[in-house]
């Protein structure tokens, strides 16, 4: 849905500073009179005071007189009643004869009766205005009618239709003119009223020789005479009309390109109507002793201005449109000469038609006295202002211009002259721009200059609202008098298209010395009264209209003016006391509700001050609020009459008088005794839409404060003296070498030297470091102690834990955007002097950040100002270089432990080489932090010192993408035939007796990383099978080594680990045969020779009878 158009302007104007409030210019109660709104009633305003009584003047430029547009003026009450018109409309005063030629020669008279109705026509003919007589000559000269026989243009035309030719043989010109001078003037002319003859003819006079008397007497009863030459009669019979042409010219008046006159014939009359009608009536407002006509067509009266010696008048059209300027003083017009406008208005751009006069003022200095100021609006398009001075010898002096800056903008169609502090001297010059076109709009601009020794300099310009419409704002400037009461003098602006034509003025307030650049008031013509179109066109304020004291503002609109009456403005003067003037909390004086409590009294105050001097008698009511500890949850402070705000008190105030009111309240006790008790007062005018208003700016509100006394000496000046003590439960590497690794002193001295500084240990276990501190204040107390932690990016803030012997107390602030501050509160409002807070606070190490170092720093302070000297003390700071212990897994693992070499082990099945095996040697970070700056140095024996190679190691892998590793003697040749070497003496080969590959690699391991380091080989079977023993063992060696400025260190020095492979060789089974078969019959006659020698003993037959006695009797029975 489409939003009005007016309420979104209104809606526009509500978010802009100063329009959301009105000030002293009521808009309730306007006067609004009706005028006639095709004679555009209300283009100009003025307040006059005519005897005593004030009135408004009320310009009406297209109001009618009888047939004629002639304008007038109303004089209109200014409380009730109607206007009145002064019937002032354009006074076109003159009287004209019209001298015929009515000889024979002219032809055809139709032509010249047309031409007479016609121009006849063009006259505002009526009482005051124009009479018009008709003379006809020839021979002779006769009255067709005489200047006062008729009233009205109809009656005119109606009676010139009737005049028929006389005709006559001769063409006595010069006696027709001074027929008409000598007679038709006086018969019905008047007194004061111009005199213009217009002479027709067609041929050459037969009284020539008498014109020169006849024109000299003209000259001198200032007879205006426009001539005009009709060239039929030698058109038609072919004659040379030069001589004829010229007795034209001498008959018409100086000079003669403005009242000389030919047409071809007759019938050509008409043509030259319309000139003929302009110039004549250019001729009001010009006199005859002008030496240059330029100023006919000039309109002058355009504008006008007061000064002190006659009223300063714009005359627009004069010299082509360029303009002039002209004063009217008492001894006459003082018109400068046209070559004192050529260096600011040069010939070269006389046709852009300047309009030099549209609108005339003047301007002070204090060196060169009264400046007058013209604007030019259409100079070179873009508009120009000269300050300049006039002289009676009718020259000029230009001191300055100012130019406009955009084409069509009309700069200088509006001029006013601010003195703002009334000392007599301008502080102001106003240039209007109306038509500046910005933002895709007619809007219009107010250049502001200010005085600046002699000279205006541009201080930028005047704001309107900021709503993009046609406003043509600065179309009306008005400087006026006084409307705030402030004593520096106001501005008002015009904007009569604002608001879809409806109008809008802006009020600017003056300052010593200027004008504010934003508008105080804005008053829109929807305010007012329905249908009220182009208000602000016009603009006046300089009389207290209604007798009240207050200078009221004017305003013109198209069929109507407005009046705005001015309201009092007032002033309110609060203050606040307290008695006694601090809070004592250590002495209470009363009871409330039982409890101890301490008493005050607050006075609160009112003197309402009017700046006008017609209020010194006024009075004025207010309503008021009073909040104590207004913003607090739980208020300090409470009335004796119960609750914490004295609320919706009304009070009437006499101008100058002060009004007190008692305000008993009480304090309880608090745990904030640092920030005063606050009283917010807030007061506002009883009824704010009648009577005085407020002064714009002026405070309603009233914030006083009732301190705590702080319990120090009588200077109430404490002064505090904190000391800070702090240490850690982190080890040193001595109390850790002798704690964790059980060493002795000597051994634990010596360890501790190995480090580049003294440094302190971190476990592998451990997760926090603790600190013990105690806070104490030996001086007085002290108020907002406040306690600053901070600590390193490696450690965390983990906990704050209190002592219980402690005297105080101590509470921090989770400050999320400081993650390594801290600030925390140590007994607040305030820590006692010669008390004690002992605290414990825990950090966590970071999981994130890991650093060399670790830094925590206290630091102690309040609001009370310690002595410098005491000041060392209210810190500390714990910095420690750490070392960190590693908590690492070392392990390794081998495929291959045991390998026995046997007679007939072939090397076909090891691709020519031997056995392979493969070991990997782990480390696993187990801790916290991660691990660096530690090496892992790997040996693995490859030969003998001989040359005999034992293995070969085929490849080194580690699956850790950031480690660094060196291989050294992995490129040695070896013979390849082994050669006798008996190692049987040597059955252990390592690092320290063998030839070995080297591998160097720096280990960095995160937490809960691990890494694996895997070497792939082969035994040399044909070494091993070559040497002479019966079991050896080969051991690969690892160890992790620190670096030296490594932060790392290890609980088992240099940890390492080894993977050994036994080899053992089968014995040789090589026997002679001769030894078998020895053996064999050595063993069967010794065989032999052992049955011998049992059977002799008896052996067998012992035998044979232990077995007799026990046969079975069956056998016997069977026998």
């Amino acid at each position: 849905m489409d939003l009005p158009r007016s309420l979104v302007v209104a809606w526009a104007l509500s978010l802009w500073p100063g329009f959301t409030d009105t000030f002293n210019v009521d808009t309730r109660k306007p006067r609004v009179i009706a005028g006639s709104r095709s004679a555009f009633f209300g283009y100009t305003v003025q307040q006059h005071d005519i005897g005593g009584q004030k009135w408004l003047v009320v310009g009406a430029p297209l109001e009618t007189n009888g047939h004629q547009k002639t304008g007038d003026v109303y004089k209109c009450p200014v409380t009730h009643g109607n206007c009145t018109k002064l019937n002032l409309g354009c006074q076109t005063y003159m009287d004209i004869v019209i001298v015929l030629d009515g000889s024979n020669s002219i032809y055809p008279w139709v032509e010249v009766q047309h031409f007479l109705i016609n121009i006849l026509k063009k006259f505002y003919i009526g009482p005051g205005q124009i009479q018009v007589g008709v003379v006809q000559y020839g021979e002779d000269a006769v009255h067709e009618f005489h200047l006062n026989d008729y009233k009205s243009v109809k009656d005119v035309v109606e009676a010139a239709s009737h005049i028929e030719q006389r005709g006559g043989t001769e063409t006595r010109t010069a006696f027709g003119i001074e027929f008409a001078r000598s007679e038709a003037f006086q018969k019905g002319g008047r007194k004061g009223a111009k005199k213009v003859m217009i002479v027709i003819t067609d041929g050459e006079s037969h009284d020539s020789p008498d014109l020169k008397k006849v024109i000299r007497q003209s000259e001198r009863d200032n007879v205006t005479r426009y001539a005009v030459a009709v060239l039929g009669y030698y058109n038609r019979r072919g004659i040379n009309p030069e001589t004829f042409l010229n007795e034209i010219k001498y008959i018409a008046s100086d000079p003669d390109d403005k009242h000389f006159f030919n047409v071809t014939d007759e019938a050509a009359l008409k043509d030259i109507v319309d000139a003929l009608g302009d110039r004549i009536f250019s001729l009001e407002g010009t006199n005859k002793n002008e030496t240059s006509f330029g100023l006919e067509m000039s309109q002058t009266g355009f504008s006008s201005h007061v000064v002190e010696d006659g009223v300063l008048l714009g005359a627009v059209g004069a010299y082509d449109w360029n303009g002039a300027v002209l004063k009217e003083t008492s001894g006459g017009k003082v018109i400068p000469h046209r070559e004192s406008y050529l260096k600011e208005f040069p010939e070269e751009l006389k046709n852009h038609g300047a309009y030099l006069g549209y609108t005339v003022t003047s301007v002070v200095s204090s060196r060169q006295g009264r400046v007058y100021v013209a604007g030019a609006p259409r100079f070179n398009h873009t508009g120009k202002v000269i300050l300049f001075t006039m002289h009676n010898n009718r020259n000029l002096t230009i001191h300055q211009a100012l130019r406009g800056e955009q084409i069509g903008s009309y700069f200088g169609s509006e001029i006013t002259s601010v003195d703002s502090d009334n000392d007599g001297v301008t502080d102001v010059l106003l240039v209007g721009a109306p038509m500046y076109f910005s933002e895709g709009r007619e809007r219009g601009k107010v250049y502001v200059y200010v005085l600046r020794q002699n000279r205006f300099v541009y201080n930028g310009t005047l704001k309107d609202s900021h709503s993009y419409q046609n406003a043509r704002f600065g179309s009306s400037i008005a400087s006026v008098r006084d409307l705030n009461q402030d004593s520096y003098n106001d501005v008002v602006v015009g904007a009569p298209l604002e608001d879809s034509h409806g109008g809008a003025i802006y009020i600017f307030h003056g300052f010593p010395g200027g004008v504010l650049k934003r508008p105080k008031q804005r008053i829109a013509a929807a305010e007012l009264a329905p249908g009220l179109q182009y208000f602000g066109c016009s603009i006046h304020g300089q009389l207290d209209l209604n007798e009240d004291g207050l200078v009221d503002l004017a305003v013109g609109a198209l069929g109507n003016a407005v009046i705005l009456w001015s309201r009092p403005v007032v002033q309110i003067n609060a203050s606040l006391r307290f008695e006694p003037s601090k809070i004592n909390i250590f002495h209470k004086d009363c009871k409330r509700n039982g409890r101890d409590a301490t008493c005050l009294a607050a006075f609160l105050c009112f003197t309402p001050v009017f700046p006008a001097p017609h209020f010194q008698t006024a009075t004025v009511g207010i309503r008021y609020n009073a909040t104590m500890d207004e913003r607090r949850y739980t208020p300090r402070a409470h009335l004796d009459d119960g609750g914490d705000r004295f609320t919706n008190r009304a009070a009437l105030l006499s101008a100058g008088q002060e009004h007190c009111q008692r305000i008993n309240f009480h304090v309880l006790d608090t745990a904030d005794y640092v920030k005063p008790v606050t009283f917010w007062v807030e007061y506002s005018l009883e009824d704010p839409d009648h009577g005085p208003i407020l002064d714009d700016g002026w405070p309603t509100t009233l914030k006083v404060s009732v301190p705590f006394w702080n319990g120090c000496n009588e200077d109430e000046h404490c002064v505090p003296d904190l000391v800070l003590d702090a240490h850690s439960d982190l080890p040193t590497a001595m109390e850790y070498c002798q704690r964790v690794l059980r060493r002795p002193a000597q051994d634990c001295s010596a360890y501790t030297l190995s480090f580049d500084t003294t440094v302190f240990i971190i476990e592998s276990t451990r997760r926090r470091v603790a600190v013990e501190a105690l806070l104490e204040n030996r001086g007085e107390n002290a108020y907002s102690t406040t306690l600053n932690i901070s600590q390193s990016a490696n450690l965390q803030f983990a906990s704050l834990i209190h002592k219980d012997d402690s005297e105080g107390s101590i509470e921090c602030v989770n400050e999320e955007r400081r993650l390594h501050k801290k600030v925390c509160n140590v007994s607040y409002p305030f820590f006692r002097a010669k008390a004690k807070v002992a605290f414990r606070l825990d950090f966590e190490f970071s999981k994130s950040v890991f650093l060399h170092h670790l830094e925590i720093h206290l630091a102690s302070g309040s609001d009370s100002e310690e002595q410098d000297s005491t000041k060392d003390d209210n810190t500390a700071l714990l910095r420690f270089h750490l070392k960190y212990e590693a908590d690492v897994l070392f392990t390794r693992s081998s495929s291959l432990s045991h390998y026995e070499v046997k007679a007939n082990s072939s090397l076909e099945r090891y691709n020519g080489i031997g056995p392979p095996f493969s070991c990997v040697f782990k480390i696993q970070n187990l801790g916290l932090f991660p691990v660096h700056g530690v090496t892992m140095k790997i040996t693995v024996p490859v030969a003998t010192r001989a040359g005999n190679r034992l293995l070969m190691l085929r490849d080194f892998l580690t699956d850790q993408v950031n480690t660094s590793c060196n291989v050294w003697g992995n490129g040695t040749e070896y013979r390849t035939t082994p050669t006798e070497e008996d190692l049987s003496r040597a059955p252990q080969l390592n690092h320290s007796n063998s030839d070995v590959v080297s591998i160097n690699c720096n280990v960095r391991l995160n937490p809960n990383q691990e890494t694996h380091f895997r070497l792939l080989g082969n035994l040399w079977l044909k070494s091993l099978k070559a040497l002479k023993y019966r079991s050896l063992k080969i051991t690969i060696h690892a160890a992790l080594q620190r670096q030296f400025h490594s932060p790392f260190i290890f609980r088992e020095e240099d940890p390492s680990r080894q993977v050994t492979f036994e080899i053992s060789k089968e014995e040789d089974s090589h026997v002679p045969i001769w030894i078998i078969v020895g053996s064999t019959l050595g063993g069967l006659l010794l065989l032999a020779l052992l049955v011998l020698a049992l059977w002799k003993l008896g052996f067998f037959q012992s035998a044979k009878r232990r077995r007799e006695p026990g046969l079975d009797p069956a056998p016997k029975e069977l026998e």
